[in-house]
């Protein structure tokens, strides 16, 4: 039996946006740590660019991978708070134990996306370039009008695949996380709202990417803010979306929520 959705508006996403920062700033210390961690990642992802830019251009969608997996920390936060419970860093870190089997299929599921997101990248500068492009060769490719069949392709790969892994994650990962539903189901569930709710849900996604691209620079510094307000405005989306089991729907839920 398919999961009932509530109707969003336009509004919601900032909203969402909203009740992040304050769930931020209600465990700024655990809200930090993975800003932290996010802040990192794009370091690492850098340092591999001035080496290998055609395969970064591959593991940058690993932040789409592995976001929603770090964030599993931050809606665990998020639903201790709206509990009216403290809470704790240890429980953040080890949000994942008790859905351990079902957060695995939904892993490998997005890896698989990963992997062939990675490759078609990978075909695309093969095609595109005699060789690799080293690190400032590369950006001045994706700078140079001559490249515009490379440039069209490479978006175009990438706007097909993240759009997938937004579509089956957006609310997947805090719903098995809140309830017991197996991966596909939530999976699922997760691609029904953005097929029935496109306009709301893109806008979110335009959203998040926006707000990403900000913290990017410099030095990926915004991530220490904007990562885990991110990762507790994606819990209130999931809370938005999908009634809880309790029946609490619409501008109940909102409510609760608010408080």
């Amino acid at each position: 039996m398919a999961v009932p959705l509530n109707q969003l508006g336009l509004r919601d996403p900032l909203r969402w946006l909203a009740l992040g920062l304050r769930d931020f700033r209600r465990a700024p210390v655990i809200g930090l740590f993975y800003g932290a961690v996010f802040m990192v990642m794009g370091w690492a992802l850098l340092k591999v660019y001035e080496h290998a830019p055609a395969y970064t251009l591959a593991l940058s969608a690993g932040f789409l991978l592995m976001g929603p997996f770090l964030c599993l920390g931050l809606y665990r936060v998020s639903q201790r708070l709206e509990a009216g419970q403290k809470p704790d860093f240890g429980d953040s870190l080890l949000a994942w134990d008790t859905r351990t089997a079902q957060l695995g299929i939904f892993g490998f599921v997005l890896l698989v996306l990963e992997m062939l997101w990675g490759r078609a990248t990978l075909v695309i500068f093969a095609v595109s370039f005699d060789g690799m492009p080293d690190f400032r060769g590369s950006l001045l490719a994706l700078l140079d009008p001559q490249n515009l069949g490379f440039i069209v392709a490479w978006l175009a790969v990438g706007a097909v695949f993240a759009g997938l892994i937004f579509a089956f994650s957006v609310v997947s990962m805090p719903m098995i996380l809140d309830r017991q539903t197996d991966a596909i189901s939530a999976g699922l569930t997760s691609l029904r709202l953005v097929l029935t709710q496109t306009g709301v849900m893109l806008w979110w996604g335009a959203l998040i990417a926006l707000i990403t691209t900000l913290s990017l620079l410099p030095w990926f510094l915004g991530l220490l803010l904007t990562g885990p307000v991110i990762g507790h405005a994606s819990w209130h989306a999931y809370r938005a979306a999908v009634p809880r089991e309790n029946g609490a729907t619409g501008d109940h839920a909102a409510r609760v929520e608010a408080r």
